[in-house]
């Protein structure tokens, strides 16, 4: 029934193998066995997880460059979205890494067990990403993470290259945006999200504060 669910929910954005869905599978599986352990994610999302987490991250596949050799994904969390994007590059035979920052030791084992299990192209890093300097990567994710603002200033100090900033906006982030576009000045792209009608994918580049 879970392959069924998932296999239908991601089939409306990408084309997935039966292996991306076994793998899938297997993630979700350890994840809601853990979750009273490690807090990953709400109780009352284990029973949408299909929806709310994997097909939510798995939506912004094609806003990442294939030939990318890095990415970041800042505070990780339970893997959403960098542990759901690494199973699908896995299974498409696309090599990029990614460095998943998730500052909560235990959510950090969670993600190390997980992408040694499932054999993902990933680097965990127990760090705090504010305290970083001279990262490069080709798309930055964020989800769930922080304020847009603090993640633009991330962007401006923090990084020396990169490509471009991948962010699910919810409802208040969309009013978020619209005020930080008064601060910063950036290119953007946005789409709504298709897991809801009241959110946004938004692709920023060349992103700097305004005078």
């Amino acid at each position: 029934m879970a392959n069924n669910l998932i296999n239908k929910d991601l089939s409306s954005i990408i084309q997935v193998s039966r292996e991306t869905i076994e793998s899938l599978n297997e993630f979700k599986r350890i994840l809601l066995e853990n979750n009273k352990n490690f807090n990953l994610i709400s109780s009352k999302d284990e029973e949408i997880i299909n929806v709310r987490h994997i097909q939510d991250s798995a939506q912004i596949i094609d806003l990442i460059d294939k030939k990318s050799k890095k990415c970041i994904d800042l505070g990780s969390g339970a893997g959403f979205p960098g542990i759901v994007i690494s199973i699908i590059m896995k299974h498409n035979k696309i090599p990029t890494k990614f460095d998943l920052y998730e500052k909560s030791p235990k959510k950090s084992d969670f993600l190390r067990f997980v992408s040694k299990k499932l054999e993902l192209n990933t680097q965990i890093l127990n760090k705090n990403v504010f305290e970083e300097k001279n990262l490069e990567a080709n798309s930055v994710t964020a989800r769930a993470f922080k304020p847009i603002d603090q993640i633009l200033k991330i962007m401006t100090t923090n990084f020396k290259n990169y490509q471009n900033l991948i962010l699910f906006l919810g409802k208040n982030g969309k009013q978020k945006f619209f005020e930080a576009s008064k601060v910063w000045d950036f290119e953007y792209k946005e789409r709504m999200s298709v897991t809801s009608s009241d959110s946004l994918i938004v692709s920023i580049k060349n992103i700097k504060k305004k005078n």
